[in-house]
């Protein structure tokens, strides 16, 4: 088994690829096959989200290019973005991951979700296709006051002295 513990932005393409849907994407550690049948195991990082698109490299120097696999989705459209945004939040209420697209919101197919959505009232579609949902607030990795760190930071509290 190929061992695989870090991501590659080097400047060589992948010589293999591995298809991941998004909730393979967020495991750290995993074990899976690429597309050419070499049995990988992934050790990144806690915390780790994978993207369509990104490089792995494998302990033996391999680049490994990262697909996100086509999935069963739930695509809800509509032409009042009052009602979309309202869609969006019931969505994240529940923290479910969300696709945000132009007049349109993609989630993993759940039918108890779908109903909620038709009973918002905006229009619903299954489609197969890659899911790619926002990264959220939190998404910057697991980081402590003081470790250096740039970016927003939602909840950052000082100690009274």
């Amino acid at each position: 088994m190929l061992s695989i513990e870090q991501l590659y932005d080097g400047p060589e393409a992948p010589s293999d690829h591995l298809e991941l849907s998004f909730d393979y994407r967020t495991r750290s550690r995993l074990r899976a096959r690429t597309a050419a049948g070499v049995e990988v195991g992934l050790f990144l990082p806690r915390g780790t989200i994978l993207r369509g698109g990104q490089r792995l490299q494998a302990s033996d120097g391999t680049v490994i290019g990262v697909r996100a696999a086509v999935e069963a989705l739930t695509e809800a459209r509509c032409e009042d973005p009052l009602l979309l945004a309202r869609a969006a939040y019931h969505l994240g209420n529940r923290h479910v991951a969300v696709e945000i697209g132009e007049g349109r919101l993609r989630i993993v197919a759940d039918h108890v979700l779908g109903g909620m959505l038709a009973g918002l009232g905006v229009a619903l579609k299954a489609v197969d296709a890659p899911f790619e949902p926002e990264a959220g607030a939190y998404a910057h990795g697991h980081q402590h006051p003081g470790d250096g760190a740039s970016g927003a930071r939602i909840h950052e509290y000082r100690r009274s002295a």
